[in-house]
């Protein structure tokens, strides 16, 4: 657990959900490819990891309308969602991918107020933390539907700060487009792009606060 002094230096921890808590971008990754597979968009791997992470579905839509190989509008793209959320609820919950450590980390973070700050929907995450037993430990939540604007922009982060009534808080991101929401928001930021990693490289950031602050 860390010391006073990192309790001093952050009264919260707000994670990112997909490729933070839970290793669910191959996930995520997988069904898109299988529910867009009648407009005949080839989503690889390479071009998801590069391009979608951390972005809303709005701009997913408008990217992946552009790739595909005759004219069409991003609300066509957009219909294809409830599939691929029906999909990715059974699959998540198959799996229950949570980044290693992460569950444990979380339970013993008993200094902090905690919170989920997502551009993904409610009804694709909650259920992954029920089955975890991790919703309870949550003080606050931000989901898509939660906000008018979305990663980068500042406005997920702020809302929880809002929630939780904080001015200071350690944002932990997997996604070029979090942390740029993070700093924004004027928190600090600890960027971590491997889920196998993020728990064990938030608890050495945790210690080395408390330690050298």
């Amino acid at each position: 657990m860390a010391g006073t002094t990192a309790r001093m230096r952050y009264e919260a921890i707000l994670f990112d959900f997909d490729g933070i808590v839970v290793d669910s971008e191959p996930v995520h990754h997988a069904c898109w490819r299988e529910v867009l597979t009648p407009l005949g968009i080839d989503l690889t791997w390479e071009h998801y990891h590069q391009h979608f992470i951390g972005v809303s579905d709005r701009r997913m839509s408008e990217d992946l309308a552009a790739m595909a190989p005759r004219p069409m509008h991003p609300d066509e793209v957009s219909r294809y969602y409830p599939a691929k959320t029906v999909r990715f609820r059974e699959e998540m919950q198959r799996l229950l991918p949570f980044s290693p450590g992460m569950p444990e980390l979380m339970r013993s973070l008993t200094d902090y107020r905690l919170a989920v700050v997502t551009s993904s929907r409610r009804g694709e995450v909650e259920p992954v933390l029920q089955a975890g037993n991790l919703l309870g430990l949550l003080d606050a939540t931000v989901y898509a539907e939660d906000v008018t604007k979305h990663k980068p922009d500042p406005e997920p982060y702020l809302r929880a700060a809002e929630l939780l009534g904080i001015s200071h808080a350690l944002v932990v991101e997997d996604s070029a487009a979090g942390e740029a929401a993070g700093r924004a928001a004027g928190f600090e930021v600890l960027r971590v792009t491997t889920p196998a990693d993020v728990a064990a490289t938030l608890a050495r950031h945790l210690h080395y606060g408390s330690m050298k602050a």
